[in-house]
């Protein structure tokens, strides 16, 4: 199981959340979420505030208090503004309006919107 002591020293806190806290009592789901969790967030192609606001886009969209409230607090501490905040939840419900029309209305995918080989 990754210990507090990695999870602490890789957000750079003294602090371990209750998400953690909770995945500890399974200890195979912990280091595997950990584990790709570390991957997935870790500096890349995108910035770091760029992925914690898809994070907190995706958790708006699955209804999840929790992590919606946790990579909201990540994402302003890496510089997310109210009105940053403001437009990626307008994207949110506008993207989540237009996927369910295109889907009810079963519209097919444009030849020029598929990638080219």
């Amino acid at each position: 199981m990754p210990s507090y002591d990695d999870i602490r020293r890789v957000r750079e806190s003294d602090w371990v959340n209750n998400f953690w806290k909770v995945l500890a009592h399974d200890p195979k789901t912990m280091r595997r979420t950990w584990e790709s969790v570390k991957e997935v967030m870790a500096p890349g192609a995108l910035a770091p505030l760029v992925k914690e606001m898809i994070y907190v886009a995706v958790s708006a969209t699955n209804n999840c208090d929790y992590c919606i409230a946790s990579h909201t607090a990540a994402a302003r501490a890496k510089g997310m503004t109210d009105a940053m905040l403001g437009e990626l939840m307008a994207v949110v419900g506008m993207a989540n309006e237009t996927n369910r029309l295109a889907t009810g209305y079963r519209i097919p995918v444009d030849p020029e919107f598929e990638p080219k080989n």
